[in-house]
């Protein structure tokens, strides 16, 4: 797919293609003290901002309730690394297609964002890349429950972003989240999304 307008930014603010993130996940301070011991398990998802010409949207899920992991949350379209993936590039993209439909010639892929640790024992490595417009998800009805979109712009507005208190493993918990019609992005989800505001922002010369 030819590249839109938005990608070379996309470009810049990501870790390449060629070299995905081996550094400290990004999150690790949220989660203290609530990791079980151990090497946590190697994941990735997908990213994907819909290159709508006016208005770039970021393609999200439900999860379907039954899963048992993150049942009923937001996420990214993804899934544990396996042995045959190339990259987590590789995995993000089957896991893409497993779960909405989208094939490869769809997503001009981009970079990767920093690493995320999940609550529940997961290492997730983002791809960042740019969708099709015309990309229409066939959901896997046994794992996604709903595809959505959410406006790009809505996302990078500082003002969208809140912080939610929690009191998990003994203590008070600071978590992110951002509110959508009836969706609630919250937790890892929405700290790839505050990542990616924070590493377009550090890319983008003149920018806060």
């Amino acid at each position: 797919m030819p590249d839109h307008p938005l990608a070379e930014s996309l470009r810049r603010a990501a870790h390449p293609l060629d070299a995905p993130p081996a550094g400290v996940p990004w999150n690790l301070h949220e989660l203290d003290g609530l990791l079980s011991p151990g090497e946590p398990r190697p994941a990735a998802v997908l990213v994907g901002i819909v290159a709508h010409a006016g208005t770039p949207t970021v393609l999200l899920t439900r999860r379907h309730e039954g899963l048992r992991h993150h049942a009923g949350q937001v996420s990214f379209p993804g899934g544990r690394i396996e042995a045959f993936d190339e990259s987590p590039a590789a995995a993000a993209l089957r896991e893409a297609r497993e779960e909405v439909g989208l094939q490869a010639g769809q997503a001009n892929v981009l970079g990767y964002l920093d690493p995320m640790l999940t609550i529940t024992g997961f290492r997730v490595v983002p791809l960042l890349a740019m969708l099709e417009p015309g990309f229409v998800p066939r959901p896997d009805p046994g794992e996604v429950a709903e595809v959505f979109e959410v406006p790009l712009q809505l996302l990078l507005d500082p003002a969208r972003l809140e912080t939610i208190e929690l009191h998990f493993g003994g203590r008070p918990r600071h978590v992110l989240q951002y509110r959508y019609d009836e969706q609630r992005i919250w937790g890892v989800t929405a700290s790839i999304l505050f990542n990616l505001r924070e590493r377009l922002a550090s890319a983008t010369p003149g920018r806060t």
